[in-house]
């Protein structure tokens, strides 16, 4: 930024130079008699004159001389020379100022997309339940690129142009104040035209972005469901809703850019004026001889006033660039500025691991605005022990279990491992004590390798191989070309159902968690895969603490205690043979899945 202002300062001086050299040289063609010398030379010590006097006499004077010892053509070819060396080295040093900020302006558009992306990593679970997919994506796409677009182009406008106007002022007071003070007055005319232009530019940028977020939710969506819109033959329907938010979405961005396309014809149309009414006013002037500007002087001014418009132009553009941005910087801010309630106590006890037991005491949970989802939860879970979790949907099972690694906090009561509350430990020392295996394998665009070590730091080939090896995903594996660098696309889609769930319980043992969560892990397979997935789970949870969730009540029969949940309650707890004694919510599940 440094250099910036230095380079816009040099641009602004060898501009402000090279247009002197319109006045000898418009005397030289118009007002000057080689053979009777006009000018001569004041002593640059002399007391009698100004220094603007000395400067203005002595150039003159040296201009004069050149004619008579090299003729007027020859001067005026050198003066021509001289202008467009000024010229060059202005030039230069206008690039030089804009090249500069170019590694600060695409920094910070760098930045905020690291900042944005940091943070939607730390944001919990809750925040994203409650925001469309797409709509982030826009805002850290779209919102983001229309930044960099709007302000961060305009920083280099607005070092520059301050500079450049403060310097043009300063030759227009030098060169007559007078008319200077007459321009000031009509300047206000031009800042009143632009604001009226910029006041809606901001809500209707908003809108448009918002618009642009739907577009891009939808385009989400219907990635995310071509099964589903192909199966239903839905393909019309979804190009009829996608083709109305694009026609709404054109029609922001369509009064966006017409009020954009209207800024440029209006301050120079403006700029127009301003010059009319000054050429008017200052030609009166000397036309009349009550003026003491000679005309190839005024004509210098209005030069410098039409080169002061460009710089007062872009200063409007910004006017309006920026509240454009200003809309986009709202919308990304919601993002920055999202409160992150599963925050680290300040003085964090340690977690080394875990020995003990986990407690529910008292637990109750709800959504944020919604109803309670969990009501007085009481429930231990010895080290070495399996618990499994069953009930109908939307009894509470996946939302119990949520709650261990602090996805979401409970409303009410606690929850504790080894006695002491979950919330009195670091976030990261908790979860490198659990591992996951959900019902669908969350798997990324990636090799097998790097999905098998994924969280697991220097990973050595031997160590994934032995994990893959006891989920039963090693000979899959090996039938691949690529074996173990194989890449299995966007969301394991290269894979099936059950080679997915083998890789993420690979993923799982890999990472050698103390305690395990299984959230319906087999439900989704067939009755091949999950046999084969199951016996890569009984070795996986054999030594292990484990919290199962389970439909398939075959799955868990063996658990050491079997939690029935019913509208966010455990009902009816035991082992299976004792469930079934009770005759109530588990012998009714059990027997429909008998039947």
């Amino acid at each position: 930024m440094v250099w910036a202002v230095v380079l816009n300062i040099l641009s602004a001086v060898f501009n402000i130079f090279s247009f002197t050299l319109i006045i000898p040289i418009l005397n030289m063609l118009f007002n000057v008699d080689p053979d009777t010398p006009k000018y001569v030379f004041y002593a640059w010590e002399s007391t009698d004159y100004t220094f603007k006097e000395k400067l203005v006499n002595n150039a003159y004077y040296y201009v004069q001389d050149m004619i008579t010892f090299y003729g007027p053509s020859t001067t005026l070819f050198l003066l021509g020379i001289f202008l467009g060396v000024t010229t060059l080295l202005k030039t230069s040093c206008y690039f030089g100022s804009s090249a500069v900020m170019i590694p600060l302006r695409t920094g910070v558009v760098r930045d905020l997309r690291v900042q944005v992306y940091n943070k939607v990593l730390s944001l919990p679970m809750g925040f994203f339940s409650q925001q469309k997919k797409g709509d982030i994506i826009a805002r850290m796409s779209g919102d983001v690129g229309q930044i960099e677009f709007s302000i961060t182009s305009s920083l280099d406008m607005l070092i520059k142009n301050p500079i450049l106007i403060v310097f043009y002022f300063t030759t227009l007071l030098v060169t007559s104040w007078q008319l200077t003070l007459f321009t000031i007055a009509v300047v206000p005319l031009m800042a009143w035209g632009m604001s009226a232009i910029g006041k809606k530019l901001k809500s209707e940028s908003h809108e448009a972005q918002v618009k642009w977020s739907e577009t891009m939710s939808q385009l989400d969506e219907t990635l995310g469901g071509l099964r589903i819109i192909k199966a239903f033959i839905a393909e019309d329907k979804m190009k009829d809703r996608f083709l109305k938010t694009c026609n709404e979405h054109r029609q922001s961005v369509r009064r966006v850019a017409t009020r954009q396309a209207s800024a440029h014809p209006v301050s120079e149309f403006l700029g127009t004026c301003m010059i009319m009414v000054v050429l008017w006013f200052g030609g009166t002037l000397i036309l009349s001889k009550q003026f003491a500007l000679d005309a190839p002087s005024f004509i210098f001014y209005m030069v410098i006033l039409y080169s002061v418009l460009q710089p007062l132009k872009e200063f409007s553009r910004a006017g309006y660039s920026i509240p454009q941005g200003m809309a986009s910087v709202e919308r990304v801010d919601k993002i920055m500025n999202a409160v992150n309630n599963i925050a680290d106590p300040v003085e964090p006890k340690p977690l080394a691991g875990f020995n003990d037991v986990i407690e529910f005491k008292g637990v109750s949970f709800c959504y944020e605005g919604g109803k309670e989802v969990l009501k007085d939860i009481n429930m231990t879970i010895p080290k070495g022990k399996m618990v499994a979790l069953v009930g109908q949907s939307g009894s509470g099972k996946s939302t119990l279990v949520d709650l261990i690694p602090r996805y979401y906090d409970v409303t009410e009561g606690a929850i504790s491992i080894d006695g002491v509350d979950i919330r009195d430990h670091r976030v990261k020392d908790l979860r490198s004590l659990i591992g996951n295996v959900n019902q669908e394998a969350i798997l990324f665009n990636d090799t097998i390798f790097n999905n098998i070590s994924f969280g697991v730091e220097g990973a050595t080939m031997e160590q994934v191989i032995e994990a893959a090896k006891i989920a039963n995903a090693h000979d899959f594996i090996m039938e691949k070309e690529k074996g173990y660098d194989t890449n299995i696309g966007d969301r394991g889609a290269k894979l099936s159902g059950g080679q997915r769930q083998r890789i993420s319980i690979a993923r799982a043992i890999l990472k050698n968690p103390p305690i395990l969560i299984l959230d319906e892990a087999t439900s989704a397979l067939d009755t091949e895969s999950e046999k084969i997935v199951q016996e890569a789970l009984d070795r996986l949870t054999g030594s292990r603490t484990t919290i199962a969730i389970a439909h398939r009540l075959s799955t868990i029969k063996n658990a050491d205690e079997i939690c029935v949940m019913h509208e966010g309650r455990i009902v009816e707890r035991g082992r299976h043979e004792e469930l079934l004694e009770l005759n109530g919510y588990y012998k009714r599940l059990n027997d429909m899945q008998a039947l």
